[in-house]
């Protein structure tokens, strides 16, 4: 555990030593300056995790009861439920977008997050509520949402619609992984 820890550290040394001297070297914008800056702060969180993974493993019999209640409790809780779809829908939503190398993670860009958000909720609540009615105006909103950011020109109506799916697929992964 501490060697993980150590090297989490140390990664996160060389990652300032790097950006600085890239800052130094180059006072403006390069494409590979960039890139050596992106793989070192990936190199910190690779190790992140990998110290996170170590460290469950080897406290995994003292944490499984608390994850087992934790889980437990959870699965119990139908609001806690659609706060991780959507945690989770913004943190797919940004990779994705940082993937791409299109927009910001609140501006433009593929996939869409306001249609993901949207269709998400839309989702939620149509997994909760069985009143077609209700279904169907919380879907209507979700396209006006949608539909809002083709017109204003911020996204293109295929990262609309990407962000759309992605937002019901991982509501109803999630609903049926926690229910």
């Amino acid at each position: 555990m501490f060697f993980t820890i150590t090297l989490v550290i140390v990664l996160e040394m060389i990652n300032t030593a790097i950006e600085a001297t890239i800052d130094v070297t180059a006072n403006y914008y390069h494409p590979l300056a960039k890139i050596a800056k992106n793989v070192a702060a990936g190199a910190v969180l690779i190790s992140a995790i990998n110290a996170v993974i170590v460290g469950y493993l080897l406290f995994f019999d003292r944490l499984k009861p608390i994850s087992n209640t934790v889980l437990f409790k959870i699965k119990q809780s139908d609001i806690t439920v659609v706060f991780i779809c959507l945690i989770l829908v913004i943190i797919a939503t940004v990779i994705i977008k940082a993937v791409y190398g299109e927009g910001t993670p609140l501006k433009g860009g593929m996939p869409s997050g306001h249609s993901a958000l949207a269709f998400a909720a839309a989702t939620a609540i149509s997994l909760f509520i069985q009143d077609l009615l209700i279904i169907t105006l919380v879907y209507f909103l979700a396209f006006l949402v949608a539909q809002s950011r083709v017109e204003g020109k911020i996204h293109s109506l295929y990262e609309t619609i990407v962000g759309a799916l992605l937002g019901i697929l991982i509501t109803i992964f999630i609903f049926k992984l926690l229910s």
